[in-house]
């Protein structure tokens, strides 16, 4: 049997996302949504929602792009989660910002 791994979005309710990487999403959603880590991120910020989820077999490669996710912007996540791909390069550019 063939282990997935996950890396999925929530929206909490302070409108901010949680990134994570899971091997059994619907336990990992039941311990955020019953906050049973009352320390947690997202127990302060209940209800959750499930916006993004993509599945991987390889643990090492679902860690990476989890990290990699943690670091984009909100505009670079909700293009992800509404699978807008082509924004994507775009948003990965560096802003240079005018003094």
């Amino acid at each position: 049997m063939m282990i997935e791994y996950f890396v999925y979005i929530l929206r909490c309710s302070d409108d901010t996302y949680y990134v994570g990487v899971t091997n059994n999403l619907q336990h990992r959603l039941y311990e955020h949504e019953t906050s049973l880590n009352e320390n947690s991120y997202t127990s302060k910020r209940l209800p959750v929602i499930l916006v993004y989820q993509c599945a991987f077999r390889d643990i090492e490669e679902a860690i990476r792009f989890e990290k990699r996710i943690k670091k984009w912007s909100r505009a670079k996540k909700e293009a992800l989660i509404n699978s807008d791909f082509e924004a994507l390069p775009e948003l990965s550019k560096k802003k240079n910002f005018k003094k």
